[in-house]
């Protein structure tokens, strides 16, 4: 049933498709002791036309389809309507997980990479949306590293998707109906790739079979930064905290693979663990916590005695 719906979305959102996508994958410099990249606000509005539907918009934008459709809770993703203002995120707090070649993160669906950087030199970190594995056939979580790449890659089907789907042939060439789309990685010893897809709409849901899956337009420009040999840290991590410009920030997701009983425990204990509760405003957490948004949260108690806090210098830019 899950996959029918999925054939049935696709096929619709293939015809509301934008002449081309606008946004490309997004790198920022990343200054000492900040772990949130983005814009100065979370979210930018847009608003609709009678041709918008949210699965064009999220491509159109350079984010998942589960960033925005969580982003706008009870918006039809097909036909929103017109004149509605739609929440499309342009803020991130960063995994945490080392600051080091490929980071992934299958709970917000959405993969970093920090670029090699001189000893002394601000990091380089570029951010694109994924799609990941179904339920039964998830994107596991582990450290490997890029042990081959290519470009118009061919397609040998796996027995157990042969198995799925009999009517398939034992290889797809290169092509449009090739899944892996024009680019290619494979993480070592595996069979997981990290790849292109002829099927955009499936980047920011779980639709593979483990392999990572990013937008046509984002796969050539991260496999132009990635070499053989690069780390690739995948992590399952459905809260996240985050600081900037002395202010602190929770993104919180409800997680595709894994149940957590308690959000508002789960998140104190992080903060606790980082040793940020004495900075936040519980009643900001509270709220953050109920939105569950996917959006950055600035809980940052503010000390109104002490008059107006003087404005930090950015510590990073979008290049």
């Amino acid at each position: 049933m899950k996959t029918r719906l999925f054939a049935l979305m696709t096929l619709i959102a293939t015809l509301l498709l934008p002449a081309a996508p606008a946004f490309s994958g997004q790198t920022f410099v990343l200054m000492p002791g900040t772990t949130v990249i983005g814009a100065s606000s979370p979210v930018m509005l847009h608003t609709t036309t009678k041709e918008d539907s949210l699965v064009e918009l999220a491509r159109h934008y350079g984010i998942g389809f589960n960033e925005i459709e969580i982003a706008n809770p009870g918006v039809d993703a097909f036909v929103p309507g017109e004149n509605l203002q739609i929440r499309i995120p342009t803020l991130w707090v960063l995994p945490d997980a080392p600051m080091e070649g490929i980071v992934i993160n299958t709970s917000e669906m959405r993969l970093y990479y920090f670029a090699p950087a001189k000893k002394g030199t601000p990091v380089k970190v570029s951010t694109f949306p994924i799609g990941i594995g179904d339920e039964g056939t998830e994107t596991p979580a582990g450290t490997w590293k890029i042990s081959e790449k290519r470009v118009n890659p061919s397609w040998y089907p796996p027995a157990s998707i042969r198995k799925e789907r009999p009517e398939l042939p034992g290889v797809v060439p290169p092509g449009p109906e090739n899944p892996l789309g024009t680019h290619a990685m494979r993480l070592s010893k595996t069979n997981f790739l990290v790849h292109g897809t002829h099927r955009p709409f499936g980047v920011g849901r779980q639709v593979s079979h483990g392999c990572i899956r990013l937008y046509p337009e984002h796969i050539p420009q991260l496999f132009n930064m990635v070499t053989i040999g690069t780390k690739v840290t995948i992590v399952k991590q459905p809260i996240k905290v985050g600081v900037r410009n002395k202010r602190v920030y929770v993104e919180i997701h409800e997680d595709p693979y894994i149940k957590i009983p308690n959000y508002l425990e789960a998140t104190n204990a992080l903060l606790q663990k980082k040793g940020l509760l004495k900075l936040i405003s519980t009643d900001k957490l509270y709220k953050a916590v109920r939105k569950k948004d996917g959006i950055p949260f600035d809980i940052t108690r503010d000390h109104k005695k002490e008059g107006p806090e003087t404005p930090a210098a950015p510590d990073f830019w979008t290049l």
